[in-house]
């Protein structure tokens, strides 16, 4: 399969992607993961990333795309993958269908109240996992691999803001670009524990592959 992981920014994306890559034998690809990787190596897309991303603005386009299809070139991928955080415009998704064709759109929708509480109670670890502040019971370690938990720079109220009038500016339109397609599928957050929106994606996905 080959799956794109859409929605707002702490609709808990990144925890679905991890579940999905691991059960379904895919490669997790997060445009996120791979900016975050060059900002912290100092390279000059990481310092053109975090400029943007400091402001909760899209890295350029120009960039994005080519740094995913430099990614969907690897043979690494040829079994299926799972796109986390790309595209995040119409430009980007129509660049996309240049050098990749997708077998599904994979929505998850979460009430934008409860995004703010999610961001900026997140914590995450160098190896991927991710947690709230409300789950940890004051632990400041990673229960998977052991490694010190830290706050995204990004994760504060006013780039949160930022984030999602953006993502209704330019990502949101996707939903409708991928549902002409007949490649979207939506799964419903709200207030359900991330073990439950996992089964909520498994039928869906189970059916797909029917």
């Amino acid at each position: 399969m080959k799956i794109i992981l859409l929605g707002a920014p702490g609709a808990g994306k990144g925890t679905q992607a991890t579940k999905i890559a691991e059960k379904y034998g895919l490669i997790h690809i997060s445009t996120g993961d791979i900016f975050r990787a060059n900002i912290k190596g100092g390279t000059e897309i990481g310092k053109l990333a975090k400029s943007y991303i400091d402001a909760g603005k899209l890295v350029p386009d120009s960039v994005t795309c080519e740094i995913v299809k430099d990614r969907l070139s690897k043979q690494d991928v040829i079994g299926g993958y799972l796109l986390d955080g790309f595209p995040r415009s119409l430009y980007q998704a129509e660049e996309l269908s240049k050098f990749a064709d997708v077998d599904l759109c994979l929505n998850l929708e979460v009430d934008p109240a409860l995004i703010m509480d999610r961001i900026c109670g997140r914590r995450v670890c160098a190896c991927g996992e991710s947690y709230h502040v409300s789950t940890l019971n004051g632990s400041t370690t990673c229960a998977k691999c052991g490694g010190e938990l830290y706050q995204r720079d990004d994760d504060n109220p006013e780039t949160v803001k930022a984030r999602l009038g953006t993502y209704n500016v330019m990502t949101a339109p996707l939903i409708a670009y991928y549902s002409a397609q007949n490649k979207l599928a939506t799964v419903v957050c709200g207030t359900k524990t991330p073990d439950e929106v996992f089964e909520d994606v498994c039928k869906v996905l189970d059916s797909f592959q029917k």
